[in-house]
């Protein structure tokens, strides 16, 4: 089952398209694999620099590159707690509900992107239903629509 959520997470976050998309490699272990050649801690701090995106394209990499990203939950976090200064609420619950910060991660991050563009008005002069994006919307609780619609009546 955590294999099922591990690949249903990383398609969650790749654009449209891109989520079988894997390296030439293969099983890695490559002549350029700095992940086989390095030790962990040093490849980790590495990927720890990556975006989200760039770093779920990694974890599809290769195995061995799989591997070390997918067991290091430092990497999840960082996002996790930039991601959290939109959608506190819903991290702080996953969290309370045992989820690791890749799942937190993996269960708010577009969310967090939609919420953070209706909370900066970016829709607030829509005239329509017809003119909103397609990405303007995400399943959101109604907390969050309080939230959203709060943000509105201050504009």
């Amino acid at each position: 089952m955590a294999g099922e959520r591990s690949a249903a997470g990383r398609a969650a976050l790749l654009p449209a398209g891109r989520e079988t998309g894997r390296g030439g490699g293969g099983g890695g272990g490559g002549p350029a694999d700095f992940v086989a050649l390095l030790p962990p801690e040093v490849s980790s701090r590495i990927f720890s620099d990556l975006d989200v995106e760039s770093l779920c394209h990694a974890a599809v990499t290769c195995k061995g590159w799989h591997r070390v990203i997918e067991s290091d939950d430092r990497l999840w976090r960082h996002h996790c707690l930039s991601v959290r200064a939109v959608c506190q609420r819903e991290i702080d619950c996953d969290r309370g509900n045992g989820y690791s910060w890749k799942i937190t991660l993996l269960r708010n991050y577009w969310k967090s992107k939609v919420k953070q563009e209706w909370l900066s008005g970016k829709y607030s002069n829509i005239p329509s239903q017809n003119s909103l994006p397609e990405k303007s919307m995400y399943p959101m609780d109604v907390d969050t629509w309080g939230e959203i619609l709060e943000a509105e009546l201050e504009r």
